[in-house]
């Protein structure tokens, strides 16, 4: 079997299942991709769904991308607010240096693996296939917050009786802190 040249970009907090489900993945769009026989395409995998580009660019190891493209890709629509998706919109510089948009020959391109980064959403690319695979955007992850259980504690109220986070088990709470330092 041929080894293959991988390059991964990753937040810090990438764990190994994720990095192991993301090279699997590649595994499986490399052996579509070989046998439809589309050699000179890009394959990106994201949010569940495999695209196929003709046209894209790599710049040392980054990917950018056709702006008319991003939306299809990811779903995110870029605005003068930002790149939009549904009710987040995640602030974008469009212009000078360090801009994920660029325009070339009087077309607009987006940087891809910029703006992955910046979310934080792990991704990895096989070299010798062209392949890149984009992880799960953690702003989008419904229930990221929801389901987490607080540790118990005890604070006194204004008349000094002790009142337990337990207490309101079932009930939506909303914690308020304050340090002065």
């Amino acid at each position: 079997m041929k080894r293959r040249h991988l390059v991964a970009g990753r937040p810090r907090s990438l764990g190994d299942a994720l990095r192991r489900w993301l090279h699997a993945a590649i595994a499986g769009a490399a052996l579509a991709g070989s046998q439809a026989g589309a050699a000179a395409e890009t394959t990106i995998l994201h949010h569940g769904a495999t695209t196929r580009l003709v046209q894209a660019r790599r710049t040392a190891g980054e990917l950018w991308v056709r702006l008319p493209d991003l939306e299809r890709i990811t779903g995110f629509e870029l605005k003068p607010q930002g790149a939009c998706r549904e009710d987040v919109c995640v602030p974008v510089k469009q212009r000078g240096e360090g801009a994920l948009v660029r325009t070339e020959r009087g077309e607009k391109w987006f940087h891809l693996t910029g703006f992955a980064r910046k979310l934080g959403q792990a991704w990895v690319h096989d070299v010798d296939l062209d392949v890149w695979s984009f992880g799960e955007i953690p702003v989008l992850r419904g229930g990221f917050l929801t389901g987490g259980m607080a540790p118990d504690f005890a604070l006194d109220d204004r008349r000094g009786r002790a009142v337990r986070l337990s207490g309101f088990r079932g009930k939506k709470v909303l914690l308020l802190t304050w340090a002065s330092w």
